[in-house]
């Protein structure tokens, strides 16, 4: 056992860390779900969006104001494409939601390709997240050690939130009962927005991360991340956002076990065999909840 975590350190660390940068973005899909009842695949190619911004606001901006300039305009990106997008459909039926969904995402992508010719991006390093470690025997970066550490620091911190403020108690009710919460008096377009700014603000803190790793950025850089968050989300429960993390986590840490084994070529389809086996067995994930029909 001690000559296998020995050989394989290198890929176990890098698993918890690809883990950690699956789980923000995986948050996001849940939170959207858990209120909307929409899968918002648009939600990976704003994380792309993100890795982009950084890239050019350091052509002409110090490194830590870049990251703000990163977050904030992530975080309204997502609020806008929320207020035109899925806004004005919040009463049709969910199949012109998702196709409204489709099309952001293909626009976003078609907006990225424009402006970079379809070229590489190089991401820039980040001081700090970018230097190299020792541990044991592996040498990696401090970003993988960062990464997990700041995941669960800033999952505790919305679970929290969610449970002790006004904000979090009209995000559970609005997930519960949609009309009754309206009804109530609650503001179900303000929370709406703030669901879609937090799940923003998070694939923004989890692109800084995840290009540190993966320094060049291009079009379709948010579509494998985004798929295998989504896959996190749907394997620990979609709607549940400690499932969610659980779920990404073992997600990041088999698949680089896979290619520490020298499968790399299945280490993506894994995650997809994974979701394919959850919705056979377990359909509402592992920390999903049965779902009840009132009569």
């Amino acid at each position: 056992m001690s000559e296998f975590l020995s050989n394989n350190l290198p890929y176990l660390l890098s698993g918890i860390s690809v883990g950690g940068q699956y789980a923000l973005i995986a948050i996001g899909y849940t939170m959207v779900y858990g209120i909307l009842r929409l899968i918002n695949f648009a939600h990976g190619d704003v994380f792309m969006v993100a890795g982009l911004i950084m890239v050019y606001a350091t052509a002409s901006l110090p490194i830590y104001v870049s990251i703000i300039l990163v977050i904030v305009v992530t975080v309204i990106l997502g609020v806008i494409i929320e207020k035109v997008a899925y806004k004005p459909l919040r009463s049709a039926p969910r199949m012109s939601v998702m196709i409204s969904a489709i099309g952001v995402s293909y626009l976003l992508q078609n907006c990225a390709l424009y402006f970079t010719g379809g070229l590489p991006q190089i991401y820039p390093s980040i001081p700090f997240l970018s230097e190299q470690v020792q541990i044991g025997s592996a040498s990696t970066k401090m970003v993988t050690i960062i990464t997990p550490i700041l995941t669960v620091i800033l999952v505790l911190i919305l679970v929290t939130m969610i449970k002790k403020t006004k904000t979090g108690m009209a995000m559970r009710a609005v997930s519960r009962d949609f009309e009754t919460s309206e009804l109530m008096g609650i503001k179900i377009n303000n929370v709406i927005s703030m669901t879609f700014a937090i799940g923003c603000l998070l694939a923004a803190v989890g692109s800084l991360l995840y290009f540190t790793n993966y320094t060049s950025v291009i079009p379709t850089s948010g579509a494998m991340p985004g798929l295998k968050a989504f896959v996190a989300a749907v394997f620990g429960g979609i709607g549940s956002v400690p499932g969610a993390v659980i779920g990404a986590f073992i997600i990041g840490i088999c698949e680089n076990i896979i290619k520490g084994l020298g499968w790399t070529v299945f280490s993506d389809a894994f995650t997809f065999v994974l979701l394919i086996v959850i919705l056979v067995v377990k359909p509402t994930g592992i920390f999903g909840e049965k779902s009840t029909d009132k009569v």
